[in-house]
């Protein structure tokens, strides 16, 4: 068979099989990163800990057991990168502080370990923002990584999973893991113009992951499309009892006009040039093409909305968590971090048992409210990326940052999956996505719909071109 030669324009069922027919070497894949890696990681910034050592050792060992024809699942010799909040044998964790955590935090939990027992190769761990509290990206420890849809000013590329959806662009990895507790896959995924998805929280174990607000933390998948996304999600998912690419084939059965969608128009409130349009018109266009809408209204979203903007249950459990197992690293707080654990330090407890049953009520009532729907969409987020010097100070940091959650933490506390499809560019040429929120439980219904989107809209790089600083 003819040797697979443009790996950076392939899909990831395409390199799967052309690892398989022996077209393409998990070394030969390997070097491609490590190529693409020298020419755009200085520029991009994407990882804390970059090993060519051990990616090379991991395409070996994953080549080796294809020439014996053993075939451990769709991941083997595959280029995964890892949020450096999950631990992974070999590697430091460094949670975005200035200093490696203690060794418990390098120990791998079933989603490493599901990666690592099909010989996918990390290609190393990704920045995030320190113990992922906040979604815009900053880090003063390590820098922030740099969004490639803007070749002239630094711009925000998403957080807390800062460098997962930078790593897929700079061509180093074929599918992104990092951890999602507000928004913090769905955020960089849209803000870099990928596709990411939360799961239904509870669906992937936790274990050997950095905790944030335990009952609300999942790792999920990034990917250069809805495509690539599932199956990665196939991949690693402890409820998929199938082969990742028939998983992805599975889903693929459905068409548009399966699924009767709510257009949710809170979503669409207070969104920055371009980002509203884009939406609407992809809506407009899988309408035409078979999908059944309706506009609806969603309760609690407001209420929810005001929790979170009050501190939620991340100021209250983060506080725990720093106060109980990790006091030696409160001194290293980067100041829009700790501005807001601040804020917890004068909660009571009641205030936090209050929120949780608050909360769980209004989760019963948007799950009711979702009635006969499969879905309800929005944009993703509700403005364009910033300029890092426009929120380099904690007070405009904040700001920025409550605004920047407003749809995804919805989401996610009222435990809900969420899924964003990259649907055009705003009015400064950067990423919009749309979010696909499916009901607790029903994750296969959300990918299922946006396959059928993206079959309509086409892949990411069909939609949106090249980013400027990859082209």
């Amino acid at each position: 068979m003819a040797k697979l030669t443009d790996i950076g324009s392939a899909s990831l069922a395409e390199v799967i099989g052309a690892l398989r027919s022996r077209a393409l070497s998990a070394g030969d894949l390997a070097e491609w990163g490590i190529d693409n890696h020298a020419a755009r990681g200085e520029a991009f910034h994407a990882y804390k800990t970059w090993d060519e050592a051990q990616i090379r050792t991991h395409a070996v060992a994953a080549d080796a057991a294809f020439a014996a024809g053993v075939d451990l699942g769709a991941l083997q010799g595959i280029p995964v990168s890892i949020k450096d909040l999950i631990g992974i044998s070999g590697y430091p964790t460094f949670a975005g502080c200035p200093r490696e955590l203690p060794e418990i935090w390098q120990t791998e939990g079933p989603v490493a370990r599901a990666i690592r027992h099909q010989l996918g190769v990390v290609s190393g761990k990704t920045h995030t923002v320190q113990f992922a509290f906040g979604g815009l990206g900053v880090n003063p420890h390590w820098g922030p990584p740099r969004n490639p849809w803007d070749a002239t000013d630094h711009r925000s590329p998403g957080g807390s999973s800062s460098g997962a959806g930078v790593s897929l662009h700079e061509g180093s990895a074929l599918l992104a893991i990092g951890t999602d507790t507000a928004g913090s896959v769905r955020m960089p995924a849209t803000m870099t113009g990928n596709a990411g998805f939360r799961p239904t929280p509870g669906r992937w174990p936790t274990e050997g992951i950095v905790p944030l607000v335990k009952q609300l933390d999942t790792a999920g998948p990034l990917a250069r499309s809805v495509d690539d996304l599932v199956i990665g999600f196939g991949a690693i998912d402890p409820y998929s009892d199938q082969d990742a690419v028939a998983f992805r084939d599975q889903l693929a059965l459905a068409e548009l006009c399966d699924f009767r969608v709510g257009i949710c128009e809170w979503y669409f409130e207070d969104c920055d040039p371009g980002i509203a349009e884009s939406v609407k018109a992809a809506l407009d266009e899988l309408g035409k093409a078979g999908l059944r809408t309706e506009v609806v209204t969603m309760p609690h979203f407001d209420d929810v909305t005001d929790i979170f903007n009050a501190g939620g249950l991340h100021a209250g459990e983060f506080s725990a968590f720093i106060q109980d197992e990790m006091r030696d690293f409160a001194g290293d707080l980067d100041p829009a971090v700790a501005i807001r654990l601040a804020k917890a330090d004068s909660d009571g407890a009641a205030v936090h048992i209050n929120r949780v049953k608050a909360i769980a009520r209004m989760a019963a009532a948007v799950d009711a409210a979702f009635g006969g729907l499969d879905a309800i969409v929005g944009p993703t987020i509700p403005l364009t990326p910033p300029r890092m010097a426009d929120i380099a100070d904690p007070e405009t940091h904040f700001t920025a940052n409550m605004r920047l959650v407003r749809n995804t933490n919805t989401v996610s506390l009222l435990r809900l999956c969420g899924m964003t499809v990259p649907v055009g560019l705003d009015a400064e040429s950067m990423p919009v996505g749309m979010q696909i929120v499916g009901r607790d439980g029903h994750d296969e219904t959300a990918l299922a719909l946006a396959l059928a989107c993206e079959r309509v809209l086409g892949t990411p790089r069909d939609r949106l071109g090249v980013p400027p600083m990859c082209g």
